[in-house]
Protein backbone atom coordinates (compact mmCIF):
# COMPACT_ATOMS: atom_id res chain seq x y z
CA UNK A 1 0.00 0.00 0.00
CA UNK A 2 2.88 2.30 0.92
CA UNK A 3 4.57 1.59 -2.39
CA UNK A 4 1.38 2.28 -4.32
CA UNK A 5 0.98 5.61 -2.51
CA UNK A 6 4.60 6.57 -3.31
CA UNK A 7 4.16 5.63 -6.99
CA UNK A 8 0.98 7.68 -7.12
CA UNK A 9 2.75 10.76 -5.70
CA UNK A 10 5.64 10.32 -8.11
CA UNK A 11 3.20 10.08 -11.00
CA UNK A 12 1.47 13.30 -9.89
CA UNK A 13 4.83 15.05 -9.61
CA UNK A 14 5.84 13.93 -13.09
CA UNK A 15 2.51 15.05 -14.53
CA UNK A 16 2.94 18.48 -12.83
CA UNK A 17 6.45 18.87 -14.26
CA UNK A 18 5.25 17.82 -17.71
CA UNK A 19 2.32 20.26 -17.60
CA UNK A 20 4.62 23.08 -16.46
CA UNK A 21 7.09 22.37 -19.27
CA UNK A 22 4.32 22.32 -21.90
CA UNK A 23 2.85 25.58 -20.55
CA UNK A 24 6.27 27.26 -20.57
CA UNK A 25 7.04 26.07 -24.11
CA UNK A 26 3.71 27.24 -25.51
CA UNK A 27 4.04 30.62 -23.78
CA UNK A 28 7.62 31.18 -25.02
CA UNK A 29 6.81 30.24 -28.61
CA UNK A 30 3.65 32.34 -28.65
CA UNK A 31 5.65 35.32 -27.36
CA UNK A 32 8.14 34.94 -30.21
CA UNK A 33 5.31 34.67 -32.72
CA UNK A 34 3.70 37.83 -31.34
CA UNK A 35 7.00 39.67 -31.62
CA UNK A 36 7.32 38.60 -35.24
CA UNK A 37 3.81 39.69 -36.14
CA UNK A 38 4.09 43.03 -34.36
CA UNK A 39 7.63 43.99 -35.33
CA UNK A 40 6.82 47.63 -35.95
CA UNK A 41 5.27 47.97 -32.50
CA UNK A 42 7.56 45.85 -30.35
CA UNK A 43 10.93 46.35 -32.09
CA UNK A 44 11.94 49.27 -29.89
CA UNK A 45 11.15 47.34 -26.68
CA UNK A 46 12.89 44.20 -27.96
CA UNK A 47 16.05 46.12 -28.84
CA UNK A 48 16.31 47.67 -25.37
CA UNK A 49 15.38 44.60 -23.34
CA UNK A 50 17.91 42.24 -24.93
CA UNK A 51 21.05 44.41 -25.14
CA UNK A 52 22.97 42.37 -22.58
CA UNK A 53 21.87 39.01 -24.01
CA UNK A 54 22.41 39.34 -27.77
CA UNK A 55 24.97 41.40 -29.73
CA UNK A 56 23.52 44.05 -32.06
CA UNK A 57 23.84 42.98 -35.71
CA UNK A 58 23.85 45.95 -38.15
CA UNK A 59 21.45 45.77 -41.06
CA UNK A 60 23.39 45.46 -44.32
CA UNK A 61 21.75 47.15 -47.32
CA UNK A 62 21.33 45.05 -50.44
CA UNK A 63 23.65 47.46 -52.28
CA UNK A 64 26.02 49.81 -50.48
CA UNK A 65 25.81 53.42 -51.59
CA UNK A 66 28.89 54.81 -53.32
CA UNK A 67 30.69 57.85 -51.95
CA UNK A 68 29.13 59.98 -54.71
CA UNK A 69 25.62 58.71 -53.96
CA UNK A 70 26.08 59.41 -50.24
CA UNK A 71 27.21 62.96 -51.03
CA UNK A 72 24.21 63.49 -53.36
CA UNK A 73 21.91 62.23 -50.59
CA UNK A 74 23.55 64.55 -48.05
CA UNK A 75 23.21 67.64 -50.27
CA UNK A 76 19.59 66.84 -51.17
CA UNK A 77 18.63 66.30 -47.52
CA UNK A 78 20.20 69.65 -46.65
CA UNK A 79 18.26 71.37 -49.43
CA UNK A 80 14.99 69.68 -48.44
CA UNK A 81 15.45 71.12 -44.93
CA UNK A 82 16.03 74.59 -46.37
CA UNK A 83 13.00 74.39 -48.70
CA UNK A 84 10.19 72.79 -46.67
CA UNK A 85 6.68 72.18 -48.09
CA UNK A 86 4.46 75.29 -47.90
CA UNK A 87 0.95 74.15 -48.87
CA UNK A 88 -1.71 76.85 -49.26
CA UNK A 89 -5.47 76.87 -49.72
CA UNK A 90 -5.78 80.18 -51.52
CA UNK A 91 -3.45 82.54 -53.40
CA UNK A 92 -4.46 85.31 -50.99
CA UNK A 93 -2.56 83.56 -48.16
CA UNK A 94 0.72 83.63 -50.13
CA UNK A 95 3.37 86.37 -49.94
CA UNK A 96 2.37 89.72 -51.44
CA UNK A 97 4.83 92.39 -52.60
CA UNK A 98 2.12 95.08 -52.41
CA UNK A 99 1.12 94.37 -48.81
CA UNK A 100 4.63 93.79 -47.44
CA UNK A 101 6.45 96.66 -45.73
CA UNK A 102 10.08 97.69 -46.19
CA UNK A 103 11.58 100.18 -43.72
CA UNK A 104 15.00 101.84 -43.87
CA UNK A 105 16.76 101.39 -40.53
CA UNK A 106 18.29 104.60 -39.11
CA UNK A 107 17.35 106.72 -42.15
CA UNK A 108 19.39 109.83 -43.05
CA UNK A 109 19.05 112.67 -45.51
CA UNK A 110 22.50 112.00 -46.97
CA UNK A 111 24.70 108.94 -46.91
CA UNK A 112 28.44 108.63 -47.40
CA UNK A 113 30.16 106.48 -49.98
CA UNK A 114 31.08 103.17 -48.36
CA UNK A 115 28.21 103.25 -45.85
CA UNK A 116 25.92 100.28 -45.39
CA UNK A 117 22.21 100.93 -45.76
CA UNK A 118 19.95 98.38 -44.07
CA UNK A 119 16.28 97.75 -44.76
CA UNK A 120 13.93 95.63 -42.65
CA UNK A 121 11.34 93.77 -44.70
CA UNK A 122 8.17 92.41 -43.10
CA UNK A 123 6.51 89.99 -45.47
CA UNK A 124 2.70 89.89 -45.52
CA UNK A 125 0.14 87.94 -47.50
CA UNK A 126 -2.54 89.40 -49.81
CA UNK A 127 -4.87 89.76 -46.80
CA UNK A 128 -2.31 91.88 -44.95
CA UNK A 129 -1.43 89.20 -42.41
CA UNK A 130 2.20 88.90 -41.25
CA UNK A 131 3.96 85.83 -42.62
CA UNK A 132 5.31 83.51 -39.94
CA UNK A 133 7.98 81.81 -42.05
CA UNK A 134 10.60 82.77 -44.64
CA UNK A 135 11.75 81.18 -47.87
CA UNK A 136 10.66 83.89 -50.33
CA UNK A 137 12.93 84.25 -53.37
CA UNK A 138 13.99 87.91 -53.34
CA UNK A 139 16.40 89.92 -55.47
CA UNK A 140 17.90 93.14 -54.12
CA UNK A 141 19.64 95.61 -56.44
CA UNK A 142 20.82 99.21 -56.31
CA UNK A 143 21.47 101.25 -59.44
CA UNK A 144 22.28 104.66 -60.91
CA UNK A 145 21.35 104.48 -64.62
CA UNK A 146 22.94 107.86 -65.41
CA UNK A 147 26.26 106.56 -64.07
CA UNK A 148 25.80 103.10 -65.65
CA UNK A 149 26.23 101.74 -62.12
CA UNK A 150 24.67 98.80 -60.30
CA UNK A 151 25.22 96.25 -57.53
CA UNK A 152 23.35 93.46 -55.81
CA UNK A 153 22.18 93.67 -52.21
CA UNK A 154 22.56 91.01 -49.53
CA UNK A 155 19.36 89.32 -48.30
CA UNK A 156 19.30 87.74 -44.82
CA UNK A 157 16.29 85.50 -44.12
CA UNK A 158 15.35 85.22 -40.43
CA UNK A 159 12.88 82.40 -41.27
CA UNK A 160 10.02 84.16 -39.47
CA UNK A 161 8.65 86.38 -42.23
CA UNK A 162 11.23 89.15 -41.73
CA UNK A 163 14.33 89.86 -43.81
CA UNK A 164 17.30 92.20 -43.56
CA UNK A 165 18.32 93.76 -46.88
CA UNK A 166 21.83 95.25 -46.84
CA UNK A 167 23.28 97.55 -49.50
CA UNK A 168 26.87 98.80 -49.59
CA UNK A 169 26.87 102.30 -51.10
CA UNK A 170 29.81 101.92 -53.49
CA UNK A 171 29.52 105.20 -55.44
CA UNK A 172 28.44 108.83 -55.11
CA UNK A 173 25.26 110.21 -56.64
CA UNK A 174 21.56 109.45 -56.65
CA UNK A 175 20.93 105.75 -56.06
CA UNK A 176 17.70 103.84 -56.70
CA UNK A 177 16.89 100.80 -54.56
CA UNK A 178 14.97 97.77 -55.80
CA UNK A 179 13.68 94.69 -54.01
CA UNK A 180 11.86 92.19 -56.19
CA UNK A 181 9.68 89.36 -54.95
CA UNK A 182 10.63 86.88 -57.68
CA UNK A 183 8.62 84.03 -56.13
CA UNK A 184 6.71 83.70 -52.87
CA UNK A 185 7.84 81.03 -50.41
CA UNK A 186 4.79 79.02 -51.47
CA UNK A 187 5.89 79.32 -55.11
CA UNK A 188 9.44 78.31 -54.19
CA UNK A 189 8.16 75.23 -52.39
CA UNK A 190 5.96 74.28 -55.36
CA UNK A 191 8.86 74.71 -57.82
CA UNK A 192 11.15 72.59 -55.67
CA UNK A 193 8.62 69.77 -55.35
CA UNK A 194 7.71 69.87 -59.04
CA UNK A 195 11.34 69.93 -60.20
CA UNK A 196 12.19 66.74 -58.34
CA UNK A 197 9.10 64.86 -59.51
CA UNK A 198 9.86 64.13 -63.15
CA UNK A 199 12.42 63.92 -65.95
CA UNK A 200 10.00 64.38 -68.84
CA UNK A 201 9.51 68.15 -69.18
CA UNK A 202 11.94 68.00 -72.10
CA UNK A 203 11.75 65.36 -74.84
CA UNK A 204 14.96 64.45 -76.67
CA UNK A 205 14.71 63.09 -80.21
CA UNK A 206 17.67 61.03 -81.39
CA UNK A 207 18.50 60.55 -85.05
CA UNK A 208 19.88 57.15 -86.05
CA UNK A 209 21.49 56.40 -89.41
CA UNK A 210 20.08 53.41 -91.29
CA UNK A 211 22.03 53.16 -94.52
CA UNK A 212 20.96 56.16 -96.57
CA UNK A 213 17.86 56.88 -94.48
CA UNK A 214 17.36 58.28 -90.99
CA UNK A 215 15.24 56.97 -88.15
CA UNK A 216 14.12 59.07 -85.18
CA UNK A 217 13.56 57.79 -81.67
CA UNK A 218 12.72 59.24 -78.26
CA UNK A 219 15.62 59.67 -75.84
CA UNK A 220 16.09 60.95 -72.30
CA UNK A 221 17.75 60.69 -68.91
CA UNK A 222 14.94 58.35 -67.83
CA UNK A 223 12.47 56.60 -70.14
CA UNK A 224 9.36 54.96 -68.70
CA UNK A 225 8.83 52.28 -71.31
CA UNK A 226 8.99 48.53 -71.73
CA UNK A 227 10.60 48.92 -75.16
CA UNK A 228 14.21 47.87 -75.75
CA UNK A 229 16.58 50.69 -74.84
CA UNK A 230 20.00 51.85 -75.94
CA UNK A 231 22.00 52.80 -72.87
CA UNK A 232 24.84 55.30 -73.21
CA UNK A 233 26.67 54.95 -69.89
CA UNK A 234 29.70 56.97 -68.78
CA UNK A 235 32.43 55.69 -66.47
CA UNK A 236 30.97 57.87 -63.70
CA UNK A 237 27.61 56.09 -63.92
CA UNK A 238 25.87 58.93 -65.75
CA UNK A 239 23.46 57.46 -68.28
CA UNK A 240 21.39 58.58 -71.24
CA UNK A 241 18.86 56.37 -73.02
CA UNK A 242 17.17 56.08 -76.40
CA UNK A 243 14.41 53.74 -77.48
CA UNK A 244 16.20 51.41 -79.84
CA UNK A 245 14.87 51.52 -83.41
CA UNK A 246 14.18 48.13 -84.92
CA UNK A 247 17.14 46.43 -86.62
CA UNK A 248 19.45 49.42 -85.98
CA UNK A 249 22.46 49.25 -83.63
CA UNK A 250 22.73 51.71 -80.74
CA UNK A 251 26.04 53.00 -82.12
CA UNK A 252 24.18 54.45 -85.13
CA UNK A 253 23.01 57.48 -83.08
CA UNK A 254 24.38 60.59 -84.82
CA UNK A 255 22.26 63.67 -83.99
CA UNK A 256 19.89 65.04 -81.37
CA UNK A 257 17.39 67.81 -80.78
CA UNK A 258 14.88 68.53 -78.03
CA UNK A 259 11.46 70.07 -77.48
CA UNK A 260 9.25 70.92 -74.53
CA UNK A 261 6.69 68.34 -73.50
CA UNK A 262 3.23 69.50 -72.47
CA UNK A 263 3.56 68.22 -68.92
CA UNK A 264 3.46 70.00 -65.58
CA UNK A 265 3.79 68.88 -61.98
CA UNK A 266 2.17 72.05 -60.65
CA UNK A 267 -1.48 72.22 -59.62
CA UNK A 268 -3.78 74.79 -61.25
CA UNK A 269 -3.62 76.88 -58.08
CA UNK A 270 0.19 76.69 -57.97
CA UNK A 271 0.45 77.73 -61.63
CA UNK A 272 -1.31 81.00 -60.80
CA UNK A 273 1.72 81.96 -58.67
CA UNK A 274 3.83 82.05 -61.83
CA UNK A 275 1.60 84.25 -63.96
CA UNK A 276 3.50 87.31 -65.17
CA UNK A 277 1.72 89.63 -62.70
CA UNK A 278 2.97 87.53 -59.77
CA UNK A 279 6.64 87.17 -60.78
CA UNK A 280 9.34 89.75 -60.07
CA UNK A 281 7.03 92.26 -58.35
CA UNK A 282 8.65 95.38 -56.87
CA UNK A 283 8.29 95.71 -53.09
CA UNK A 284 9.94 99.15 -52.73
CA UNK A 285 8.05 100.85 -55.56
CA UNK A 286 7.36 104.02 -53.56
CA UNK A 287 10.92 104.50 -52.30
CA UNK A 288 12.70 107.74 -53.14
CA UNK A 289 16.26 107.79 -54.47
CA UNK A 290 19.09 107.86 -51.93
CA UNK A 291 21.66 110.66 -52.05
CA UNK A 292 25.25 109.46 -51.56
CA UNK A 293 28.16 111.87 -51.06
CA UNK A 294 31.93 111.50 -50.74
CA UNK A 295 31.88 113.02 -47.21
CA UNK A 296 35.63 113.85 -47.36
CA UNK A 297 36.53 110.47 -45.95
CA UNK A 298 40.13 109.28 -45.98
CA UNK A 299 41.43 107.97 -49.27
CA UNK A 300 40.60 104.32 -49.70
CA UNK A 301 43.68 102.10 -49.64
CA UNK A 302 44.78 100.62 -52.95
CA UNK A 303 43.53 97.08 -53.45
CA UNK A 304 45.82 94.34 -54.70
CA UNK A 305 45.39 92.99 -58.21
CA UNK A 306 42.87 90.19 -58.59
CA UNK A 307 44.41 86.72 -58.61
CA UNK A 308 43.20 83.14 -58.21
CA UNK A 309 42.17 81.94 -54.76
CA UNK A 310 40.99 85.26 -53.28
CA UNK A 311 38.23 85.22 -50.65
CA UNK A 312 34.73 85.74 -52.02
CA UNK A 313 32.48 88.50 -50.66
CA UNK A 314 28.73 89.26 -50.81
CA UNK A 315 28.25 91.19 -53.01
CA UNK A 316 31.37 90.26 -54.95
CA UNK A 317 31.57 93.65 -56.67
CA UNK A 318 29.74 96.47 -58.40
CA UNK A 319 29.36 98.06 -61.84
CA UNK A 320 30.42 101.69 -62.33
CA UNK A 321 30.55 103.38 -65.73
CA UNK A 322 29.65 100.00 -67.23
CA UNK A 323 32.80 98.40 -65.78
CA UNK A 324 32.88 95.61 -63.20
CA UNK A 325 34.81 96.41 -59.99
CA UNK A 326 35.41 93.55 -57.51
CA UNK A 327 35.17 94.38 -53.81
CA UNK A 328 38.26 92.51 -52.62
CA UNK A 329 40.73 93.31 -55.41
CA UNK A 330 41.33 95.51 -58.44
CA UNK A 331 41.11 94.60 -62.12
CA UNK A 332 43.80 95.93 -64.42
CA UNK A 333 43.29 96.70 -68.08
CA UNK A 334 44.98 93.82 -69.89
CA UNK A 335 46.14 93.74 -73.51
CA UNK A 336 44.40 90.59 -74.67
CA UNK A 337 46.76 89.40 -77.42
CA UNK A 338 49.87 89.64 -75.27
CA UNK A 339 48.13 88.14 -72.26
CA UNK A 340 47.08 85.08 -74.26
CA UNK A 341 50.47 84.55 -75.90
CA UNK A 342 51.51 80.93 -75.43
CA UNK A 343 48.25 80.04 -73.67
CA UNK A 344 46.04 76.99 -74.19
CA UNK A 345 42.47 77.85 -73.19
CA UNK A 346 39.81 75.15 -72.93
CA UNK A 347 36.26 76.51 -72.63
CA UNK A 348 33.89 73.74 -71.57
CA UNK A 349 30.15 73.90 -71.05
CA UNK A 350 27.03 75.60 -72.32
CA UNK A 351 26.28 78.47 -74.70
CA UNK A 352 27.04 81.11 -72.04
CA UNK A 353 30.71 80.08 -72.13
CA UNK A 354 30.49 79.79 -75.92
CA UNK A 355 29.84 83.55 -75.78
CA UNK A 356 33.40 83.86 -74.49
CA UNK A 357 34.63 81.99 -77.56
CA UNK A 358 32.65 84.31 -79.83
CA UNK A 359 34.09 87.33 -78.02
CA UNK A 360 37.68 86.09 -78.42
CA UNK A 361 37.12 85.49 -82.14
CA UNK A 362 35.65 88.98 -82.60
CA UNK A 363 38.33 90.75 -80.52
CA UNK A 364 41.53 89.06 -81.73
CA UNK A 365 41.78 89.57 -85.48
CA UNK A 366 44.76 87.21 -85.77
CA UNK A 367 42.78 84.21 -84.53
CA UNK A 368 42.03 81.71 -87.29
CA UNK A 369 39.09 79.34 -87.00
CA UNK A 370 40.01 75.71 -87.66
CA UNK A 371 37.40 73.83 -89.71
CA UNK A 372 36.47 70.74 -87.68
CA UNK A 373 33.86 69.67 -90.24
CA UNK A 374 30.88 70.21 -87.95
CA UNK A 375 27.93 72.55 -88.38
CA UNK A 376 25.44 74.38 -86.19
CA UNK A 377 25.80 76.57 -83.12
CA UNK A 378 26.67 73.63 -80.88
CA UNK A 379 29.60 72.50 -83.03
CA UNK A 380 33.00 72.04 -81.42
CA UNK A 381 35.06 75.22 -82.08
CA UNK A 382 38.83 75.72 -82.28
CA UNK A 383 40.69 78.97 -82.99
CA UNK A 384 44.47 79.46 -83.15
CA UNK A 385 47.02 82.22 -83.59
CA UNK A 386 50.14 80.40 -84.79
CA UNK A 387 52.42 83.44 -84.49
CA UNK A 388 51.60 83.97 -80.82
CA UNK A 389 50.95 80.28 -80.10
CA UNK A 390 47.41 80.96 -78.86
CA UNK A 391 45.03 78.00 -78.75
CA UNK A 392 41.37 78.48 -77.73
CA UNK A 393 38.69 75.83 -77.99
CA UNK A 394 35.07 75.46 -76.91
CA UNK A 395 33.21 72.21 -76.53
CA UNK A 396 29.68 71.57 -75.35
CA UNK A 397 28.90 69.53 -72.28
CA UNK A 398 27.11 66.21 -72.58
CA UNK A 399 23.44 65.38 -71.96
CA UNK A 400 21.19 67.00 -70.95
CA UNK A 401 21.79 69.47 -73.78
CA UNK A 402 18.63 71.32 -74.77
CA UNK A 403 18.33 72.65 -78.32
CA UNK A 404 15.52 72.91 -80.84
CA UNK A 405 18.08 72.87 -83.66
CA UNK A 406 19.60 69.48 -84.50
CA UNK A 407 23.16 69.03 -83.24
CA UNK A 408 25.74 66.29 -83.79
CA UNK A 409 26.47 63.80 -81.00
CA UNK A 410 29.08 61.80 -82.91
CA UNK A 411 31.88 63.18 -80.75
CA UNK A 412 29.89 64.26 -77.70
CA UNK A 413 31.53 63.44 -74.38
CA UNK A 414 31.15 64.20 -70.70
CA UNK A 415 33.37 67.03 -69.50
CA UNK A 416 35.02 64.69 -67.02
CA UNK A 417 36.53 62.76 -69.95
CA UNK A 418 37.70 65.98 -71.63
CA UNK A 419 39.32 67.14 -68.38
CA UNK A 420 40.98 63.74 -67.92
CA UNK A 421 42.49 64.07 -71.42
CA UNK A 422 43.94 67.50 -70.58
CA UNK A 423 47.63 67.31 -69.71
CA UNK A 424 47.73 70.67 -67.99
CA UNK A 425 50.65 72.97 -67.08
CA UNK A 426 51.19 76.63 -66.16
CA UNK A 427 50.00 77.93 -69.56
CA UNK A 428 46.88 75.76 -69.62
CA UNK A 429 43.59 77.34 -68.54
CA UNK A 430 40.39 75.32 -68.14
CA UNK A 431 37.11 77.25 -67.83
CA UNK A 432 33.95 75.31 -66.94
CA UNK A 433 30.33 76.48 -67.00
CA UNK A 434 27.35 74.26 -66.12
CA UNK A 435 23.77 74.98 -65.19
CA UNK A 436 21.22 76.35 -67.66
CA UNK A 437 20.48 73.01 -69.38
CA UNK A 438 20.02 71.24 -66.03
CA UNK A 439 17.27 73.49 -64.67
CA UNK A 440 14.31 71.47 -66.06
CA UNK A 441 15.52 68.22 -64.45
CA UNK A 442 15.59 66.86 -60.88
CA UNK A 443 18.43 68.38 -58.86
CA UNK A 444 20.24 65.06 -58.34
CA UNK A 445 21.22 65.15 -62.05
CA UNK A 446 23.06 68.44 -61.55
CA UNK A 447 24.62 67.43 -58.22
CA UNK A 448 26.00 64.20 -59.72
CA UNK A 449 27.47 66.09 -62.70
CA UNK A 450 29.05 68.74 -60.46
CA UNK A 451 30.58 66.06 -58.20
CA UNK A 452 31.99 64.16 -61.18
CA UNK A 453 33.50 67.32 -62.67
CA UNK A 454 34.94 68.12 -59.22
CA UNK A 455 36.67 64.71 -59.14
CA UNK A 456 38.07 65.23 -62.65
CA UNK A 457 39.41 68.69 -61.71
CA UNK A 458 40.92 67.17 -58.57
CA UNK A 459 42.76 64.60 -60.70
CA UNK A 460 43.95 67.34 -63.09
CA UNK A 461 45.35 69.46 -60.26
CA UNK A 462 47.09 66.44 -58.72
CA UNK A 463 49.02 65.69 -61.91
CA UNK A 464 49.42 69.34 -62.99
CA UNK A 465 49.05 71.70 -60.00
CA UNK A 466 50.13 74.73 -62.09
CA UNK A 467 47.02 74.47 -64.28
CA UNK A 468 44.53 77.32 -63.85
CA UNK A 469 40.95 76.10 -63.41
CA UNK A 470 38.10 78.61 -63.43
CA UNK A 471 34.43 77.98 -62.73
CA UNK A 472 32.03 80.42 -64.36
CA UNK A 473 28.71 80.39 -62.52
CA UNK A 474 25.33 80.77 -64.22
CA UNK A 475 23.94 84.02 -65.59
CA UNK A 476 20.52 85.15 -64.43
CA UNK A 477 18.00 84.88 -67.25
CA UNK A 478 14.61 86.08 -68.50
CA UNK A 479 12.28 86.43 -65.52
CA UNK A 480 8.94 85.57 -67.09
CA UNK A 481 9.98 82.61 -69.24
CA UNK A 482 8.50 79.24 -68.16
CA UNK A 483 9.20 79.26 -64.42
CA UNK A 484 8.63 75.54 -63.91
CA UNK A 485 11.46 74.68 -66.30
CA UNK A 486 13.81 77.65 -66.22
CA UNK A 487 13.19 79.86 -63.17
CA UNK A 488 16.22 81.61 -61.70
CA UNK A 489 15.28 79.92 -58.43
CA UNK A 490 16.51 76.65 -59.99
CA UNK A 491 19.66 78.46 -61.11
CA UNK A 492 20.23 79.97 -57.67
CA UNK A 493 20.12 76.53 -56.02
CA UNK A 494 22.66 75.26 -58.58
CA UNK A 495 24.81 78.36 -57.96
CA UNK A 496 24.95 77.53 -54.24
CA UNK A 497 25.71 73.86 -54.98
CA UNK A 498 28.63 74.74 -57.27
CA UNK A 499 30.16 77.08 -54.69
CA UNK A 500 29.78 74.45 -51.98
CA UNK A 501 31.20 71.52 -53.98
CA UNK A 502 34.26 73.35 -55.35
CA UNK A 503 35.23 75.27 -52.21
CA UNK A 504 37.90 72.71 -51.24
CA UNK A 505 39.80 72.94 -54.54
CA UNK A 506 42.29 75.53 -55.74
CA UNK A 507 39.95 76.91 -58.41
CA UNK A 508 38.87 80.46 -59.18
CA UNK A 509 35.29 81.65 -59.58
CA UNK A 510 33.93 84.11 -62.11
CA UNK A 511 30.74 85.05 -60.26
CA UNK A 512 28.56 85.57 -63.32
CA UNK A 513 25.45 85.30 -61.12
CA UNK A 514 26.34 88.40 -59.11
CA UNK A 515 27.76 90.21 -62.14
CA UNK A 516 24.57 89.81 -64.19
CA UNK A 517 22.40 90.91 -61.24
CA UNK A 518 24.56 94.04 -60.90
CA UNK A 519 24.18 94.79 -64.62
CA UNK A 520 20.46 93.99 -64.43
CA UNK A 521 20.56 92.06 -67.70
CA UNK A 522 17.88 89.36 -67.11
CA UNK A 523 19.10 87.62 -70.25
CA UNK A 524 20.60 84.14 -70.42
CA UNK A 525 22.97 85.53 -73.07
CA UNK A 526 23.96 88.97 -71.74
CA UNK A 527 25.21 91.73 -74.07
CA UNK A 528 28.82 92.05 -75.20
CA UNK A 529 29.89 94.58 -72.57
CA UNK A 530 28.92 92.13 -69.80
CA UNK A 531 30.78 89.26 -71.50
CA UNK A 532 33.81 91.56 -71.90
CA UNK A 533 33.87 92.25 -68.17
CA UNK A 534 33.56 88.55 -67.34
CA UNK A 535 36.52 87.81 -69.62
CA UNK A 536 38.53 90.65 -68.05
CA UNK A 537 38.42 88.74 -64.76
CA UNK A 538 39.85 85.69 -66.56
CA UNK A 539 42.65 87.81 -68.08
CA UNK A 540 43.57 89.21 -64.66
CA UNK A 541 43.68 85.69 -63.21
CA UNK A 542 46.12 84.40 -65.84
CA UNK A 543 48.33 87.45 -66.63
Amino acid sequence: MKISMINYKLLLALLFILASWITFTVFWNSTKLWSALNLSISFHYWDNSTKSLFPKIPLIPLKSLTKTELRIKEIMEKLDQQIPPRPFNHVKTTSSATHSTATILNPRDTYCRGDQLDILLEMRDHLGHRKQYGGDFLRARMSSPALMAGASGKVTDFNNGTYLISFTLFWEGLVSLSLLLIHSSEGVSALWRARNQGYDRIIFIGQFVNGTSQVHSECGLILNTSAELCQYMDNDQEAFYCMRPQHIPCAALTHMYSKNKQVSYLSKQEKSLFERSNVGVEIMEKFNTISVSKCNKETVAMKEKCKPGMTATIPSGYVWRNTWNPVSCSLATVEMKECLRGKFIYLMGDSTIRQWMEYFKASINTLKLVDLHESGKLRHQLAVDLDRNIYIQWQKHCYPLIGSMTYSVKEIEYLTRAIDRTGGEKNTIVVISLGQHFRPFPIDVFIRRALNVHKAVQRLLLRSPDTTVIIKTENIREMYNDAERFSDFHGYIQYLIIKDIFQDLSVSIVDAWDITIAYGTNNVHPPQHVVRNQINILLNYIC
